[in-house]
């Protein structure tokens, strides 16, 4: 009879491990978030809500899924016969043997989120599988045992997320990840088990998931001063002019009373760049959702992500669009006057944040965004640039000069003006006529 009960118990191998085929969903039924409803659909997982959803109908929890029976029964004949410690320990050898199965993961995990969620569905399987046993035996596992196999399996699971999330270059995957893994976590913390060091690695995960971002936007910003031909935006409708201006934030009342056509004072750079930048907010704002910090936190680390696009990415992509070969005077004039009306739209950049976050920008200790010095300094940049270029320039019509400024004309003796000079002339008013446009 004891032996047939070994074998009724190695079943539990399969409770841990469910096919491929097969992906094991529960349900806590101590409450939880609300909005995980709709993720559940996304991710998988089932809610943490009551056994009877708004669609109609019951959604099954563990004892639905799993056959307890072999399991009382083992329990029931080994305390008859006065070996329930004897039955204690080989369960509870056995599961920890189990746990350490369900814990290993995949070795090809980080390559789609399916391998995170199969990963999760197991592990929340075989907790939700000790819990019932908890709360349906009279002392086959106890809170101590539970507690302390979940404390070896969070610090496994923390590692090994730690590990493969690293190997993400992928914003939109580690996005997805991060709502898989809070949607994991407020499961488990439905049945009780502390979350915070799952958290608390999403915290951490946050600075790669933003250095990621900088890398995509980088590439953005480049692609957009490369293909931007540097002369003000020409518009011959109101509906033309409308749909920039919502796009960027022009406040020029002299152009408004202006008749079409007319021209906008900066490039396609300038639209293009504010609206990328309002999308690097809303994909940092994604991220920050959920982790159950408050708005002043959230409001605090997209402020500082945004910083970061601006002092390092933008003015990095604005460097290399004013010192690549052959840019002209024309183009560095034109990229002067694209940073002035970008440097005044940074105010509207911080409404944009505070109306997202609810936090107002007066708020004490709130961090500011830095973008009037990124874009100064690169306004600096193209004023040296063209300085450079104007000397330069200059330099190479005085050596090919041979210095005689005035040279008489052939066959009298009236002094004319030398061709040399005539040229360079030419060349400044041309010059000086672009700086007209100069704000």
């Amino acid at each position: 009879m004891a032996s047939s009960c070994y074998v009724s118990v190695l079943s539990l191998n399969s409770w841990s491990r469910p096919s491929r085929d097969q992906t094991f969903s529960v349900v806590p039924t101590r409450g939880k978030h609300s909005t995980m409803k709709l993720r559940s659909r996304e991710l998988n997982l089932s809610p943490p809500t009551c056994p009877v959803l708004a669609l109609g109908f019951q959604v099954p929890g563990a004892q639905d899924l799993v056959d307890f029976s072999p399991v009382y029964r083992c329990l029931h004949i080994y305390t008859v016969l006065g070996l329930r410690d004897v039955f204690e320990n080989y369960y509870r050898k056995q599961r920890r043997k189990q746990a350490r199965l369900v814990l290993q993961p995949h070795s090809n995990m980080h390559e789609t989120l399916e391998g995170y969620r199969r990963y999760f569905n197991q592990i929340v399987g075989f907790f939700v599988v000790e819990d019932h046993v908890l709360h349906t035996t009279q002392g086959l596992v106890n809170r101590a045992y539970v507690e302390e196999l979940w404390e070896l399996a969070l610090s496994k699971i923390v590692a090994a997320l730690r590990t493969h999330s690293s190997y993400c270059d992928d914003p939109d995957l580690v996005l997805d990840l991060k709502n898989l893994i809070v949607l994991f976590a407020d499961t488990l913390q439905g049945y009780g088990f502390p979350v915070s060091q799952l958290f608390d690695m999403l915290l951490e995960m946050r600075e790669q998931y933003g250095e990621i971002l900088l890398k995509r936007w980088n590439i953005t910003f480049r692609q957009i001063l490369d293909q931007d031909n540097y002369s003000p935006i020409p518009v011959s409708t109101e509906q033309e002019y409308r749909q920039y201006t919502s796009q960027f934030p022009l406040q020029d009342p002299e152009l408004e009373k202006l008749s079409f056509p007319k021209k906008l004072p900066f490039s396609e750079f300038v639209p293009k760049a504010y609206c990328q930048l309002k999308e690097f907010i809303y994909a940092c704002l994604k991220y920050s959702e959920d982790l159950h910090l408050s708005s002043t936190e959230i409001d605090d680390m997209i402020r500082k992500s945004t910083n970061l696009l601006l002092t390092r990415t933008l003015s990095n992509c604005l460097q290399y669009a004013i010192k690549k070969k052959n840019v002209g005077l024309a183009e560095l004039v034109q990229v002067i006057i694209n940073t002035t009306h970008l440097e005044q739209s940074c105010h509207f950049l911080e409404e944009f944040i505070s109306n997202i976050t609810n936090v107002p920008p007066d708020t004490m200790n709130a961090t500011k965004l830095y973008g009037t010095s990124t874009f100064k300094d690169a306004r600096h940049a193209a004023e040296a640039e063209i300085y450079t270029s104007l000397n330069a320039k200059i330099d190479q019509f005085l050596q090919l000069a041979d210095n005689d400024w005035m040279s008489s004309a052939q066959g009298s003796g009236n002094l004319t003006t030398s061709d040399y000079l005539v040229d360079l002339i030419a060349f400044l008013r041309s010059t000086f006529s672009v700086f007209t446009n100069l704000p």
